[in-house]
């Protein structure tokens, strides 16, 4: 007669299935989401001619739309640019070959300018989707992507180059696959490193997103609808209220995704800390903290969760060898690697010799002299202004990633910041130095590191707020102080991510200089002396042979500086500063 009764047992197993209240939220935002993206994804597919008939407005009320299409822009540069970093780094990090050709690669990478990747790019983009407005999309993400992607895959072929030699051991232990090995210690360790640096990237992408949106088909250039096409028509109209909107627009759109994606990403990254004890602080997130709450939301993303879980334990790789192993297998290589470093060698050499057959039909030796000597100068500017950069944001950087609480509040500050664009102070620059008679090869040079520096103090945080609790309890029961805790344990600490941070700021700043020496507002133009200033005014007047010397002097100085210098604090740091 009872076997109808409700058994108060199965009551709480009965209630998972029951909504909340946060499973509305949670769903109403999920559709919001889905109905936004979709709108958006519509107006790529429409004539290209409908784009280029279509004027845009200083509108105001043109902003939100606007703002949504230049974000959705950079979200899908960035899940790319995540792509990208995860084969790229890990081929560069895990094979010595692979290393020669790609880490030099990436240096060249990162100072080739975005406009160059879009002279080479759009048309291509445009034959694969003929007369719709689908390729100019596409070439113009592509610009955001290179402008995000070299940062992150820094940061995460340094992360595995640091991997503790403890956590290595018990990988091979568990006798782990390279597939099990890559998601269950690289990409967790690697994680709250390459974290901050999406946030970087995706603040820089703001800096090159004016660029990005201008599209030169022939001989018209197509303005994609997006806050980076409205700012340039501001500044070509000298319109100070509209380039106030944008810097507004900009700052909201900025705290939104901060809100909805990056906050719940550092509160979610927190537990793959590598330390010994918990934290006393942790981040927190408003979205995190309602999707846990969630029921029938949580039950909806489980079969997702299980199905990861399952590709990640797949034994799709060969097991890792023995340390003693991999040493004979290195010994007996050697001259696979000669013959490879050959073949290397030899491409290059030829890449070298196709340049200079090109640039000889129309330059010189003095030409590439000057080209040398512009070189230089802005070298020097470089060295310069990473070193102030370092002095600046390195304490301020270790003092905000020690403290949870006050991160969480200077993130998006910091992010508005990286993502300031850099074109918006040239005029109040300009003016300036008019006015009081200044230097312009000395007061233009702030300009190239402008928008680079973040990198230094996005880096610099991850890494302390990376920075094991166990040691920072360590060095407090010990009572070291002052210096002696700067230079015996934070710096220490935090060096490869600081590496990271300074590498990319080093080669964004080489990329910025092409802006940054000629600056310019409405009549007034003021120029430096610098490689920079030479590909900019190449660049105007359509001289191709100077645009590709430039860009290839640039490249040279770039994987010079970091050969010598970078290269061998990286490899200082993986062999000595692990956390091990």
């Amino acid at each position: 007669m009872n076997m109808h009764r409700h058994h108060p047992l199965l009551a709480p197993s009965r209630a998972r299935f029951i909504p909340n209240i946060w499973d509305i939220l949670a769903f109403a935002l999920l559709i919001g989401l889905f109905a936004l993206t979709a709108h958006e994804a519509r107006e790529t597919l429409e004539p290209l001619a409908a784009v280029q008939q279509a004027d845009l407005s200083l509108d105001p009320a043109m902003l939100p739309e606007y703002a949504l299409r230049t974000t959705l822009r950079m979200l899908a540069a960035l899940v790319a640019s995540v792509i990208f970093t995860f084969g790229y780094a890990t081929l560069a990090a895990k094979s010595r070959r692979a290393e020669m050709v790609l880490v030099p690669l990436l240096d060249i990478l990162q100072s080739v300018p975005v406009l160059g990747f879009l002279s080479f790019t759009v048309v291509g983009f445009m034959a694969l989707f003929p007369g719709q407005v689908l390729g100019v999309e596409c070439a113009s993400v592509f610009a955001i992507f290179t402008s995000q992607a070299w940062n992150m895959t820094f940061s995460f072929y340094q992360s595995l180059r640091t991997i503790p030699k403890d956590l290595d051991e018990a990988c091979r232990s568990f006798r782990l696959s390279g597939w099990q090995r890559f998601w269950r210690l690289e990409v967790p360790y690697a994680m709250p490193g390459l974290i901050w640096n999406t946030m970087m990237s995706m603040s820089g992408g703001w800096f090159f997103v004016v660029a990005s949106e201008a599209i030169s088909v022939g001989d018209h250039t197509v303005m994609l609808p997006g806050v980076g096409s409205y700012v340039a028509l501001a500044i070509a109209e000298q319109n100070l209220g509209a380039i106030g909107w944008a810097v507004l627009t900009t700052l909201v759109v900025i705290l939104t995704y901060d809100q909805f994606l990056f906050r719940p990403l550092v509160a979610w990254g927190e537990k793959f800390r590598f330390e010994q004890t918990s934290a006393q602080i942790h981040p927190e997130s408003w979205l995190l903290n309602l999707v846990q709450r969630t029921r029938l939301f949580r039950l909806a993303l489980a079969p997702l969760g299980h199905a990861l879980l399952l590709v990640s334990h797949l034994r799709l790789l060969p097991t890792a060898r023995p340390l003693h192993r991999r040493h004979r297998m290195g010994l007996s290589s050697r001259w696979a690697d000669g013959l490879w470093f050959a073949l290397v060698a030899t491409g290059a050499a030829f890449a070298v010799w196709e340049i200079q057959r090109f640039l000889a039909q129309s330059l010189t030796l003095a030409d590439v002299g000057e080209a040398l000597g512009l070189g230089l100068i802005t070298m020097l500017r470089v060295m310069i202004l990473i070193a102030l950069a370092s002095v600046v944001w390195v304490p301020i950087g270790v003092w905000i990633g020690l403290r949870p609480r006050v991160a969480e509040k200077v993130q998006p500050l910091v992010q508005f910041l990286a993502a300031f664009p850099a074109n918006m102070v040239f005029p109040v620059v300009v003016l300036t130095i008019v006015r009081f008679g200044l230097n312009a090869d000395i007061w233009l040079s702030p300009l190239m590191v402008l928008g680079t520096q973040w990198y230094i103090l996005f880096n610099v945080i991850a890494g302390a707020s990376a920075f094991p609790t166990d040691l920072r309890e360590a060095a407090a029961s010990l009572r070291i102080r002052k210096g002696l805790w700067w230079r015996k344990v934070i710096l220490p600490g935090i060096f490869p991510s600081y590496l990271t941070g300074a590498i990319t700021a080093s080669g964004g700043s080489w990329n910025a200089s092409i802006v940054a020496e000629v600056a310019g507002w409405g009549d007034t133009t003021l120029t430096a002396h610098g490689l920079g200033a030479y590909i900019a005014q190449a660049t105007g007047a359509g001289d191709y042979p100077r645009v590709v010397l430039g860009i290839g002097v640039m490249s040279l100085f770039v994987i010079l500086f970091n050969r010598v210098l970078w290269r061998p604090l990286y490899a200082f740091a993986a062999r000595r500063l692990r956390l091990d």
